[in-house]
């Protein structure tokens, strides 16, 4: 038996990248599909391996995270693709995504694309707007020019030795990113790694590949939301400078909607929460309140 990680998944087929630096083609034992349980890209995952070409997964190891689009397992970061223009940047979708990846425990970074669209005017309130998400925590890539040699270097350092994907909203250029990063990927269809001798095939696969001195899932991450199944009340562990601010509040579970003594509110007032992550935060409060929760357990 051998532990490593799944690398890419094509029609039932698992290649595995084990500790020791061989990759094997395997299967998923029959009693996964009984047990409701989906090996994914990212898996890490024991197998039984005869010889070094094939073999079969016996058990995969608890995860840290996932995600449907891509499905891919264990994912460190996400580099969210928000275009300035065409389409029209929206804040609110922004802390949608940002909200899904911290309620799924993935790093997010935020790259803006299409850049030199904007006005020089317009160029100096988006550099404060990237200031101003810095300050609440979050990686902003933001140059004059959107795929700048300056640009594509600090993504590829934060690329080092982590899982990531790229995700963003339709037309936001997390396809030329991507390509951008990984020229390689231009390629839609080809070889399945050659070291497997498989030849090839046009069904649509998964797969991890080594760029940068890290991962990256080959094809661009989602880009639509489901309803949160969240309770209205968590809302803002998941707001990070809420987080932060919410130990003064005077009240202990304050939702920072009508309670006085509310250290949030305080901030917004004071300009140092933005207007409009407090705005998006109340929309969304709101939506959550009002529908109905759902406590499903994630399947592993």
């Amino acid at each position: 038996m051998a532990e490593g990680q799944i690398r890419q998944s094509l029609s039932g087929f698992y290649d595995v990248m084990t500790d020791s630096g061989t990759l094997v083609r395997t299967r998923a034992r029959g009693n996964f599909r009984n047990r409701k349980i989906t090996p994914l890209v990212g898996d890490r995952v024991v197998i039984d391996a005869p010889n070094d070409h094939e073999g079969y997964i016996l058990e995969v190891k608890p995860r840290h995270n996932s995600l449907v689009r891509p499905p891919v397992a264990n994912v460190d970061q996400a580099i969210v693709a928000t275009a300035v223009r065409e389409p029209v940047f929206s804040t609110n979708l922004l802390d949608r995504q940002l909200l899904a990846l911290e309620i799924a425990d993935i790093e997010p970074v935020i790259y803006l694309t299409k850049t030199d669209l904007l006005t020089a005017v317009e160029q100096d309130e988006f550099a404060k707007w990237a200031a101003d998400y810095r300050k609440i925590g979050y990686h902003v890539v933001y140059t004059a020019e959107p795929f700048s040699a300056a640009a594509i270097q600090e993504v590829d350092d934060l690329l080092t030795g982590k899982v990531s994907v790229i995700m963003g909203q339709t037309g936001a250029g997390k396809s030329t990113l991507l390509n951008h990063v990984a020229p390689d990927l231009k390629l839609e269809t080809g070889e399945i790694s050659a070291s497997l001798h498989r030849g090839k095939h046009t069904t649509r696969r998964v797969q991890l590949l080594e760029v940068a001195g890290g991962l990256i899932a080959d094809t661009p991450g989602f880009s639509s939301y489901d309803t949160f199944s969240l309770d209205a009340r968590d809302l803002g562990k998941y707001f990070r400078e809420f987080r932060r601010a919410s130990v003064n509040c005077r009240f202990r579970g304050c939702v920072h909607v009508n309670e006085p003594g509310c250290a949030v509110k305080a901030l917004v007032d004071s300009g140092d929460i933005l207007q409009s992550r407090y705005d998006n935060y109340l929309l969304l409060y709101q939506a959550l309140k009002n529908q109905k929760p759902n406590y499903r357990k994630s399947e592993k």
